[in-house]
Formats: C-alpha cells, sequence, structure tokens
C-alpha cells in the first residue's frame, strides 16, 4: 500500500491485498484515498491530533459481496442511499452532485436553503428530524435511513446515533484551512454516489477559476489592510493567521491586519485589543443575518466605539447578509466566487463592471 497524501499512519502486509490506485489529494489535508481491487478505503484524519485517523470508510459496490478479508473499518455500501443530513453545506454539495434525491431526512431545516431540500420538506418526502446536536432517533431509524452526513466537533460524539449501527460519515471539511482544500472534500463525497468524474470536474473547474483570481492580483503593489467581522458579546472573534478567510484576504490580495495570530480557527480578542491594533485598517468586512441591510446607523446603534476605526469613519465597510445570500451554501464548494467578490473589494480596477455576489458597500 502506498500513500501521496497526509494522514497515512496504517500499516498493511501488500501480500494480503493488492493495491491499484492512491489519489493524490492536492490541497485537503483531512482525509486520503486509496483504491484497492474489492473497495475503496478513505481515511479521515482527526483535525485535533493529526497522529491518529479518526475514521477509515470502506466503500464496497452495493451490488458486491463483502469479502471475508476487509480491514478494520466502517463499511459504507455505494453509491449511498436514504442519506440523513446534519448541516445546510453538506446538503448543498449533495446538490451539485445530482442526488438530492437520496436525502430523506435533514436536521435543522430552518437553515437548509437549498430549494430542493424545501421542496422535500414541504411535500413530506424528507423528514425534519430536529436539532443536529439531539435529533430525533426513532424518526432516523423510521424513515429506513441507511447514511449520517454529520460535522464532527472536538471531545463530542453523535449521541444515541452512534449506537444505531448506521455509517456515519464524519465531514470535517470545515476544518481546512486552505480555501481549495475545503472544496476538495467534494472528491471524496463523490465517491460515495459513484460520482467521482462529475465529482473531479467541479473541483478542476473550481480549482483553475480559483488560481486564475489569484493570479489576477499577484503583481499588485498596493494591498489595502483589512479586519473582519465585529465583536460577539465580550469578544471579538478574530480569523487567525492560518485560517480559511486569512488565506483568502491574501489570495484576493490584502494586507489582512491579524495574520500573525497563530492557528487556523478564531481567536477571542477584547475590543480595546483589536481597535488598538486595526483603527486604521482601509477596510472592514462584516457578516450578518437580518431582514433590513445595515447601516452605518445601525453599526453605530450596535456598539458606539465602532465609529472610532478609520473603515468606519472614512466609509470603507463592506457588508454581506446571509440571510438574503446563500453564502453559507456556496462558499465551502465554491471559494472562487467569494474570492471575485474580495478581489472587487480590495481591487475594483481589476474587475470592471463586476456584480458581486455576497458582499456590498454599506450605505
Amino acid at each position: 500500500m502506498f500513500c501521496f497524501t497526509f494522514g497515512c499512519n496504517v500499516k498493511q502486509n501488500s501480500s494480503d491485498r493488492q493495491s491499484l490506485s492512491s489519489d493524490t489529494i492536492r490541497y485537503a489535508q483531512g482525509f486520503t484515498v486509496q483504491h484497492f481491487d474489492d473497495y475503496t478505503s478513505v481515511e479521515v484524519r482527526d483535525p485535533w491530533d493529526s497522529t491518529r485517523i479518526l475514521q477509515r470508510y470502506l466503500l464496497v459496490d452495493r451490488n458486491q459481496s463483502l469479502s471475508g478479508n476487509l480491514p478494520k473499518g466502517t463499511v459504507v455500501r455505494t453509491p449511498v442511499q436514504n442519506i440523513v443530513v446534519y448541516t445546510s453545506v453538506h446538503a448543498a454539495i449533495i446538490d451539485q452532485l445530482g442526488e438530492i434525491g437520496r436525502v430523506i431526512g435533514v436536521c435543522e431545516p430552518r437553515y437548509m436553503d437549498t430549494p430542493a431540500i424545501q421542496k422535500g420538506l414541504k411535500a413530506g418526502k424528507i423528514a425534519d428530524l430536529g436539532e443536529a446536536t439531539a435529533p430525533n432517533i426513532e424518526k432516523i431509524i423510521d424513515i429506513g435511513a441507511e447514511i449520517i452526513i454529520a460535522s464532527p466537533f472536538q471531545n463530542a460524539g453523535y449521541g444515541p446515533a452512534e449506537k444505531l449501527g448506521i455509517p456515519i460519515i464524519e465531514a470535517a471539511d470545515y476544518m481546512e484551512s486552505l480555501p481549495l482544500g475545503r472544496t476538495e472534500w467534494i472528491r471524496f463525497y463523490g465517491l460515495l454516489f459513484d460520482k467521482s468524474a462529475l465529482a473531479d470536474s467541479i473541483f478542476h473547474e473550481t480549482e483553475q477559476r480559483y488560481l486564475d483570481l489569484k493570479g489576477l492580483v499577484k503583481h499588485v503593489q498596493n494591498r489595502p489592510t483589512v479586519i473582519s467581522e465585529k465583536k460577539f458579546g465580550s469578544s471579538w472573534y478574530m480569523p487567525a493567521g492560518d485560517s480559511y478567510i486569512a488565506h483568502l484576504y491574501a489570495d484576493a490580495g490584502a494586507d489582512y491586519v491579524f495574520k500573525d495570530l497563530p492557528g487556523a480557527g478564531s481567536t477571542p480578542l477584547a475590543f480595546e485589543t483589536v481597535l488598538d491594533k486595526a483603527i486604521h485598517a482601509d477596510l472592514w468586512l462584516i457578516k450578518y443575518n437580518q431582514a433590513t441591510e445595515m447601516t452605518y446607523k445601525d453599526l453605530r446603534t450596535e456598539y458606539t466605539p465602532y465609529e472610532n476605526f478609520d473603515a468606519f469613519k472614512n466609509r470603507r465597510i463592506y457588508t454581506c447578509n446571509t440571510g438574503v445570500v446563500p453564502y453559507y451554501e456556496e462558499f465551502p464548494i465554491h471559494p472562487d466566487y467569494l474570492l471575485k467578490d474580495l478581489v472587487w473589494v480590495f481591487h475594483p480596477e481589476l474587475l470592471p463592471g463586476y456584480t458581486p455576489r455576497y458582499y456590498r458597500k454599506m450605505e
């Protein structure tokens, strides 16, 4: 057995099983793929401990008999059918693969903006399973679910769902720090549906558009300084320097003020800390969810000290209302959409006539 990607720490006697090929994963660090004669092995790495494997999935054609000498792992019959999905992101990915008809249950449908999901819910073809943290186990059994797709969290399991004997696909794509790394997980999901060719096509087309946009700003001399979001409660959760959003800012030609924050997640900072370091930032990007468009008056009313930032004074704040645009459904699989918006924000002269998909200049 051989591996070109991160996360391979499983030893297997080559005389026991002949490996046919090993997919080279170019950006994602969270999973590996290896093809064998009678199954495909996908190993998902523990995002919080790179020395261990979170899960090994053995994908076996559902029309093929199970081999008696499969290695240890969770057997998943493909193409998968009768799926339960916990998150809107993965519902949208399944829709991209043209397999939304296989979804029979979802959690937290109020967040599911995929039209086909809402249509299925209204028609009674898709069950509302309640909250993702405590799904309706009886209903999962009643509807005949064969597989669950859910996002793992550190030091947290899936409760009673783990005892059902139903494979749980631990979709840790959100832990990838590189935008194209997160996108590349569609290659794993494509294997579940026997849609590898389509998944690879979606990935490579997205990759090409992303790299073309990144190349557009390669030689820009002026990189505006930028900060992200706003405070929540007593803390301002600022994306760290190796985070998904920090990479996007850099690829779009900006100088992220907090690029030196360690880690790939978000760091809670005191408002005074942010103000001290970012008071003179050129641009400020904010996401929110409300019925009406956010204004400078709204921002000042929410927290008066916001008006001390240069970006506030100079009216250089850009906002994304996630309640009216499909931001969270699209950007994990299409970071090129988001990158194009950011290039427009930072260097509008490079995209003349472009109408942004998510962001608008705060009026």
